[in-house]
């Protein structure tokens, strides 16, 4: 017994571990020796497995625990419930399984822990299915290269870092800068736009209040009808919120095998990379950068493994991940926002300066990017987005430079000119995401120059007038342009005429 100095035990501790040396089944039963801070190390146990569930008996019943540290004489274990009910002395039995969580379609519309145990007051749950919290990510061979899109209903988004069902997209800034803005945006618009994709939405020592504020405007909105919920609270042990991301991907892989689509919103990785660490250092393992343990890059590359676009032999189904990572002033070279990056499949950074401008979304052209790009974006979005990452660019270079400079040509004028109207026009407010056609349209409108003689303050107010008539007199066409396939040069004419006769209007205005 190596890691353990029976000399420093009570007297009851060392008799009990005595009688368990000479019990046959010293493989599956043990003695917890001690106990602190959510961790239970255990004499025994000599079967027991990594991730292993195990049942302590205590004086008021059973309480779970899984098995995190495997060493010669003892095992750590991490408990799933208060740690004020266990003491030493309080004999353990091996399970035989590894966690699972209730899977299937009768969580939709639900808020649940962790363990999949319901905390909306609407009864039980009765899930027929059940999938493993750690489970194997699909292999090359079952999976597909990323080409269908799922829709934000961002303009700036969908435009310039476009995102397809399968892949994992990165939301990375600073707190208070709209990242859970926009993957609620997401969600919302996969209902508006009957997509038929499931939302997971997974809180990690979120406060309660903005879980609850989030679950009431997806009900609002109709939302939950196809949405779950897996909430932690900042209160809960550093067990349930270190499973938390691992059940919600449980959830969203039955749908995904079984042919459907499902968005999980992991928010956010932080959290769970500061709960795991919690774990780790109690655990006794040895920090690394930052104090986090050595395997902090395993725990992410684990999970966002599991989201992926199947092949179709496998049905056909995708699970898209959204993890959420906050920044501290804006510093993206440290520890966990590199390693998550270097995972994802892209990032799209919220640029607290702009948000503080009023620029909302507020989308980093420079600093976005995504991976998979034009190959799961909507041929109508393409067709008319392709200057429009170049343009705000050279206007963002060009209107730092212009501060400096009273004496501008008339080029470099017209890109700032260009570049402030093109800003306005990305400008979207909470709530209100836009279907392909209204993207679409607006872009054609501005990108090809039909606003250029509206005044900035203006855009916005043009840009309404241009959707309204869009569909009221040209209902047919914003169908059409809706389905997603490239629009032809009949459509086009159209849209620019539509446009100009808009923009016309507001040239008097400001004439008079």
């Amino acid at each position: 017994m190596s890691d353990i100095n029976i000399k420093e035990l009570s007297k009851d501790l060392r008799s009990a571990i005595e009688d368990l040396k000479t019990n046959p089944d010293i493989e599956k039963i043990g003695i917890v020796t001690r106990i602190g801070d959510g961790i239970v190390w255990i004499y025994g146990l000599q079967n027991c497995g990594y991730n292993e569930m195990i049942d302590i008996e205590t004086d008021s019943g059973i309480v779970p625990a899984f098995a995190l540290n495997l060493q010669e004489g003892e095992i750590g274990a991490v408990l799933m419930g208060l740690d004020t009910k266990v003491k030493a002395g309080d004999r353990v039995k091996l399970t035989g399984k590894v966690m699972e969580v209730p899977v299937g379609p009768e969580l939709i519309g639900r808020v649940v822990d962790p363990l999949g145990r319901p905390i909306d007051n609407k009864g039980p749950i009765k899930a027929k299915h059940s999938g493993l919290v750690e489970n194997d990510a699909p292999g090359v061979l079952d999976r597909k290269s990323v080409s269908e899109p799922l829709m934000t209903g961002l303009v700036a988004i969908d435009s310039m870092v476009p995102i397809g069902r399968g892949q994992r997209e990165l939301i990375i800034g600073d707190r208070q800068t709209g990242k859970t803005a926009i993957a609620i945006d997401t969600m919302i618009n996969q209902h508006r736009q009957k997509t038929g994709v499931i939302n997971i939405y997974v809180a990690i020592g979120q406060k309660m209040s903005k879980v609850a504020r989030i679950v009431e405007r997806l009900k609002r909105d109709g939302v939950m009808d196809q949405t779950i919920v897996v909430a932690t609270s900042a209160s809960d042990p550093a067990s349930l919120q270190f499973l938390a991301p691992y059940s919600g991907a449980a959830m969203g892989e039955y749908f995904r095998d079984n042919g459907k689509h499902a968005l999980i919103t992991y928010d956010d990785l932080s959290k769970h990379a500061v709960a795991y660490r919690q774990m780790s250092l109690l655990l006794r393992r040895p920090p690394g950068r930052e104090a986090y343990p050595g395997d902090v890059f395993y725990l992410h590359s684990r999970l966002l493994e599991r989201s992926a676009k199947m092949s179709d032999a496998k049905g056909g189904g995708s699970l898209t991940a959204l993890p959420i990572i906050e920044t501290q002033a804006g510093d993206i070279s440290a520890f966990i926002p590199t390693n998550v990056i270097s995972i994802t499949d892209g990032q799209i950074f919220m640029e607290t300066n702009l948000f503080n401008q009023g620029i909302r979304p507020a989308v980093s052209v420079g600093l976005s990017v995504s991976r998979v790009g034009g190959a799961a974006q909507t041929k109508a979005v393409r067709s008319v987005a392709g200057s429009l990452r170049l343009d705000l660019a050279q206007f963002r270079e060009l209107a730092a430079f212009a501060q400096f400079s009273s004496d501008l040509d008339t080029e470099t004028k017209q890109k700032i000119e260009r570049g402030q109207r093109l800003t306005e026009l990305l400008k979207q407010p909470q709530y209100t995401p836009y279907s392909i056609w209204e993207q679409t349209v607006s872009l054609m409108a501005a990108t090809n120059g039909a606003f250029d003689s509206v005044p900035v303050k203006n855009i916005k107010e043009a840009q309404a007038k241009l959707l309204h008539l869009m569909s009221t007199e040209h209902k047919k066409l914003t169908v059409e342009i809706n389905k997603g396939a490239k629009p032809d040069e009949k459509t086009k004419e159209t849209v620019m005429k539509v446009a100009k006769d808009v923009a016309e209007g507001f040239k008097e205005i400001t004439n008079g």
